[in-house]
């Protein structure tokens, strides 16, 4: 019989919530914790990766999935003048069993949110309790939260696990690791918008433009518009900026004149992103950081998943994805392990130097790499890209990528679960 009869989650972000549905199949009881007091559909556009939308699959949320996200059809890179570098199918396209989600954050946060308190029951979700401090002891964690906003006490619960879904800011993360300090700044500043327009290339196409210090990313993340013949579309302007905003700031709306000047010539024909900038409603400001590799992430019956396990660029869309995979590795395990500290040790050991792998390789541009070496080698631009690159350097920068994030075809239409 297992000794995990109960769990915790601190954080009721998409790794907290997937975690919830992952153990709750495992046969756990599971009570999640979210220092808001309203969750809200915030955020923009987000990847889902066919690993991770495998994942969802199994979960019963195909349907849902279907509704809220857009399939991602083609994958292209272009440097600055809009010329084609890279292109590659995506999702069913490729020959996945699963597809590439585009879709809106906030819409699969609830989506998730909805999921649990049905399966669960609304009673699980507990929101405005901020967890303020936990003891982790032979036979289970003790752990206390507070109203972040007036500070009062709200509650002392405890469980078998405790599971740390609670970001980037993580306040289990930092009492075990109490002088990691701020995360690391990389020099780069997003800006990221959604805007309505009219469908470009394929109208289900996701395009990065430009070069390190200088990119244009834009995908489209609504099904209904799409139905319309519109375009919803989510975008990221980034810029190498040596100072970083203070941290008070992240997430603030922003003046797009900050940043739009430097793309004020970037009109391809196919798509005019200085118009997508400009019709956008709101712009928010995000400095891209990230944290290094953790030599541990359990330690007793507590355990770190997701951002606050291992933060990393927005590089390959692979934030959300990695998180899902984290819940799913979890239950799995937990429904095979019956010690609780065996368990949380055998997650750790399955999740945590793969993802180690891509934050370092994010920090080298990922597979975005390819833009870089075409700025370096052909700033100008090209007539022949052939002569800047050849196709095999480019496929295997691509291929290396997928076996590192886990995504290549072959092995993940290999494993066993039911594709869509």
């Amino acid at each position: 019989m297992s000794n995990i009869k109960t769990a915790i989650i601190v954080g009721g972000g998409i790794g907290g919530l997937v975690t919830a549905l992952s153990l709750q199949r495992a046969g756990v009881s599971v009570k999640v914790f979210e220092s808001v007091e309203t969750i809200k559909a915030l955020g923009v556009g987000i990847n889902l990766l066919p690993h991770s939308v495998k994942v969802l699959t199994e979960l019963g949320l195909t349907e849902e999935l279907e509704k809220a996200g857009l399939p991602t059809a083609e994958l292209m890179y272009v440097n600055k003048f809009g010329k084609k570098i890279w292109q590659e199918d995506r999702g069913l396209n490729a020959g996945y069993k699963w597809p590439q989600y585009s879709i809106h954050r906030g819409e699969l946060q609830m989506l998730l949110l909805n999921a649990v308190k049905e399966q669960l029951g609304e009673e699980v979700v507990f929101t405005g309790h901020h967890l303020t401090s936990f003891e982790n002891e032979a036979d289970g964690v003790v752990a206390h939260f507070e109203n972040k906003k007036t500070g009062e006490h709200v509650g002392t619960h405890r469980s078998d696990i405790l599971i740390a879904a609670d970001g980037i800011h993580s306040v289990v993360r930092k009492h075990f690791y109490p002088n990691e300090g701020l995360p690391k700044y990389s020099g780069r500043i997003l800006w990221r918008g959604i805007t309505e327009s009219d469908p470009y290339l394929t109208g289900r196409s996701m395009i990065m433009a430009g070069f390190q210090d200088q990119k244009f990313v834009a995908y489209p993340i609504s099904p209904e518009l799409a139905k319309e013949g519109r375009s919803l579309v989510n975008w990221i302007a980034e810029l190498s900026i040596d100072e970083m905003p203070d941290r008070a700031d992240w997430n603030k709306e922003i003046d797009k004149e900050k940043f739009a000047p430097a793309f004020k010539n970037w009109d391809f024909g196919w798509l005019n992103v200085p118009k997508i900038i400009e019709d956008a409603k709101a712009v928010y400001e995000f400095p891209m950081v990230d944290r290094d590799p953790l030599p541990q992430w359990t330690f007793g019956r507590v355990t770190l998943l997701g951002d606050a396990a291992h933060p990393m660029y927005p590089i390959g869309s692979n934030g959300a994805s990695q998180a899902i995979l984290d819940a799913d590795a979890l239950g799995q395990i937990i429904a095979e392990q019956p010690d609780a500290e065996l368990a949380l040790k055998e997650y750790e050991a399955r999740r945590l130097q793969p993802t180690a792998n891509i934050v370092l390789t994010n920090r080298q541009n990922g597979p975005e790499q390819v833009m870089q070496i075409v700025e370096e080698r052909a700033p100008e631009g090209f007539e022949n890209l052939d002569d800047v690159i050849s196709y095999e350097e480019l496929e295997a920068i691509a291929n290396k990528y997928k076996k590192i994030a886990g995504f290549d075809r072959e092995s993940l239409n290999s494993k066993v679960g039911d594709p869509v």
